[in-house]
């Protein structure tokens, strides 16, 4: 299932309740507070509000999704391709995984390779947002995950972006969303401090914690984000410049 797929923008249905007690968590092969320790600005976890509502309308074969995997897989293991060689995390427990990590041009991407079976599991990409402005491209990331149908529900991206999270990445929704990428953003918000934002111009306004305004929910421009470890809501806004409240409301507004 495709967790999320450019250029379309998220948007909400009902959340499903929290547990604070996800599964998806034991794949870790260290806890998130070690994670967090090789990362930059790291501090206390935030609470997270109930999760909102997220659109999901994303759909890729998954034909497309295997011819995908099979070509990065070859390029892993090509001599002289840029993906030959790439740095390994020690993400996972279990040992049949090897993941690897690639960086270019700001973004991040995360390849889980089942060597058992010698072929690649999946992977997720941490995307620039061109429609931002710099200083919050530097600040966000959308993350878009592929993985192969027999890989899926099984924790693997849910352990990518707790990663991320938590060294310090603050990440927003990108693509209108699949079931799978809703549910996983759903479990994430229990663990991690969410908000909603509306993007205009390059520009971002905080709407807050919920969105109750549902016209403005149903907006292609407003997003859900989740704050990295280390982040709060507040140093995020003064950081990346955000409008407040009022603003945001207005803005959306006159769209």
């Amino acid at each position: 299932m495709f967790l999320a797929l450019p250029p379309f923008w998220a948007s909400w249905l009902p959340a499903f309740a929290c547990s604070h007690h996800d599964d998806d968590s034991r794949l870790l092969s260290c806890p998130s507070d070690s994670l967090a320790q090789r990362a930059s600005a790291v501090l206390a976890p935030l609470a997270a509000p109930a999760p909102v509502e997220l659109r999901i309308d994303v759909h890729t074969g998954p034909e497309a999704i295997e011819n995908e995997l099979r070509s990065l897989h070859d390029r892993l293991h090509t001599p002289g391709d840029s993906m030959h060689g790439i740095e390994r995390l020690p993400l996972l427990e279990d040992p049949r995984f090897t993941v690897h990590l690639r960086e270019a041009d700001g973004e991040r991407y995360v390849y889980i390779e089942d060597t058992r079976a010698g072929r690649l599991a999946g992977y997720t990409v941490f995307n620039r947002l061109i429609e931002i402005n710099r200083r919050a491209d530097r600040l966000l990331r959308a993350p878009h995950s592929k993985f192969s149908p027999g890989y899926q529900r099984r924790g693997l991206a849910s352990a990518i972006y707790r990663w991320a999270l938590d060294g310090g990445q603050c990440l927003m929704t990108g693509a209108r969303q699949s079931d799978g990428a809703h549910a996983l953003w759903d479990r994430l918000a229990c663990d991690y401090e969410q908000g909603y934002v509306h993007l205009r111009d390059k520009a971002l306004s905080y709407l807050g914690p919920e969105v109750d305004d549902e016209a403005l929910l149903e907006d292609l421009n407003t997003r859900r984000i989740l704050l990295g470890r280390g982040w709060s809501i507040d140093g995020l806004i003064a950081a990346a410049r955000m409008h407040g409240n009022s603003v945001a409301k207005e803005t959306a507004a006159l769209a």
